[in-house]
């Protein structure tokens, strides 16, 4: 999904800081020129990344994303 991945890419190179608020949805997609709904499922794409969590009533933030799990073979 491109904004989901533009948003990570941000995340990624430093533009968007670990604990920093991230644009409304609302916010988002006029950025982006998409559907809120758009943008909504970009967001629920990056929380399951790991890159972001979203605190009801308060907003969503950038995150330091959980390290891939070991695979270990027993």
């Amino acid at each position: 999904m491109v904004v989901a991945n533009h948003i990570a890419g941000k995340i990624e190179r430093g533009e968007l800081k670990l604990g920093q608020r991230l644009p409304s949805e609302l916010d988002l997609a006029e950025q982006y020129g998409v559907a809120r709904m758009t943008v909504r499922r970009a967001m629920k794409e990056l929380r399951e990344r790991g890159l972001i969590r979203s605190v009801h009533g308060k907003g969503t933030y950038v995150q330091q994303p959980d390290p891939p799990a070991e695979n270990v073979d027993r």
